[in-house]
């Protein structure tokens, strides 16, 4: 039943990181990988929130496995993120690498934490 929980939630969580990734980027002209970017803070946030809900608030471990792992895993990309950066590199951008990958962890971060906030309130009110 695990299996077909992750499956589930990759088989939303992959097409939703396609569109927005080129979504963003088509709006972009930047050697910048927003596109990326921006799917890594959204998985960021929301697997902080559905994270909160089930540790803090005592929602359903399943909700954890079919968000968290399927779909968050499927939204979220870090081997994108690694090889847009190496790009970046490799073009002399050393600047926008080194931007991208201090912005990412700091960001990303803060992405979680303020999901973790916002699904332990959830409820309170």
């Amino acid at each position: 039943m695990t299996l077909v929980l992750v499956l589930i939630g990759g088989a939303l969580g992959a097409p939703v990181r396609y569109l927005v990734d080129r979504w963003v980027s088509a709006r972009h002209d930047s050697v910048l990988p927003w596109g990326t970017f921006t799917v890594n803070m959204a998985g960021s946030f929301i697997l902080g929130v559905i994270a909160a809900i089930v540790v803090v608030r005592g929602g359903p471990g399943w909700l954890l496995t079919v968000a968290g792992t399927g779909f968050c895993g499927a939204l979220t990309t870090f081997s994108t993120f690694g090889y847009e950066t190496m790009r970046l590199v490799e073009d002399g951008a050393w600047r926008q690498a080194a931007g991208t990958v201090i912005g990412s962890v700091t960001v990303g971060m803060g992405a979680v934490i303020a999901g973790w906030a916002a699904g332990s309130a959830l409820g309170s009110m």
